[in-house]
């Protein structure tokens, strides 16, 4: 008898190691499970403070970033579209594992947009929404440690020849970007919480994020400080979608959700005033694009001549 409990114990131990990544997002009939990066969900119910994301119509105020944006427009328009189930988060360091959940359908939609050159890689096992940061409207901080003095004295693009950058080639737009710039070294690493490290420890001098204005574009996790460069944007100069998974049982409702959302929501202007109450899509009047002349002319004026 023993040995038989025994048995039964080392093949559920077995089972429990060898089944799919996926099977850890809690899910009923009514709640969907959705795995979030750990410090995004830490902003994003900060900036909440127990309101529900469909009553958001300020997104000015601390703790609002990128993607509490994301998270909140992509909730708000599938309610508009009709689609009734809630969400339960699964919070923890998640990366490019959600790119994998997505095409198995273990995940149901990232809350976190998509470039759309990364987006349409994944055509055949993904629907992708329109546009919800249009081509044109996405510009990145250059963030680094505040101690690091040279990026700090960053003006021209040849001053980007005695720079180092981190980025990944699985994030094509940030990469292809990185990639036209002249800098001294580009890295490869995936992770992302290992870029924000190296560039904290100058191992790095210095990567490409979201604006933050609303925190004195300042990232702050745990003992990592990483401030953005003043009035100095780069372009980033595709779209950015959600994907939903085509194998999820609920993706093709909320696809279609999603999509009479984005529609509604676009027509109120609701989503271009979101991305620049939050301060993402800038006032470019006092603001140097830096990178301008190698993607492509945009009327501005510029307070560096």
């Amino acid at each position: 008898m023993n040995k038989c409990i025994k048995w039964l114990l080392v093949t559920v131990v077995i089972w429990l190691v060898g089944a799919p990544v996926y099977a850890m997002a809690i899910q009923t009939e009514q709640s969907i499970g959705i795995f979030i990066r750990d410090d995004v969900y830490h902003d994003y119910t900060r900036f909440l403070a127990g309101r529900q994301p469909q009553d958001i119509t300020d997104f000015s105020g601390q703790f609002i970033r990128r993607d509490v944006v994301d998270m909140i427009i992509a909730q708000q328009a599938l309610h508009l579209g009709g689609f009734d189930k809630t969400f339960n988060y699964q919070v923890g360091k998640i990366n490019f594992r959600n790119t994998k959940l997505l095409e198995q359908g273990g995940l149901l939609i990232s809350f976190d947009t998509y470039w759309y050159e990364d987006a349409k890689s994944l055509a055949d096992k993904v629907y992708i929404s329109n546009a919800v940061i249009r081509k044109g409207e996405y510009f990145a901080g250059i963030f680094a440690s505040p101690h690091n003095e040279k990026v700090f004295n960053l003006h021209t693009l040849s001053d980007f020849n005695q720079l180092t950058s981190v980025s990944t080639p699985r994030w094509r737009t940030d990469w292809k970007t990185l990639s036209q710039l002249p800098l001294k070294e580009l890295v490869a690493e995936d992770e992302w919480l290992s870029q924000v490290r190296m560039v904290s420890m100058q191992w790095i001098d210095f990567m490409l994020m979201p604006l933050m204005p609303q925190m004195d574009n300042q990232y702050v996790l745990e003992d990592i400080v990483l401030q953005a460069i003043p009035n100095i944007l780069i372009l980033l100069d595709d779209s950015r979608h959600f994907v939903i998974s085509k194998r999820h049982p609920d993706g093709a409702q909320a696809f279609q959700a999603l999509q009479k959302g984005l529609k509604i929501l676009r027509q109120q202007g609701a989503i271009e005033k979101a991305y620049r109450q939050a301060g993402f899509i800038p006032d470019l009047t006092e603001q140097l694009i830096i990178n301008l002349p190698l993607t492509r002319k945009l009327a501005q004026r510029s307070f560096l001549k």
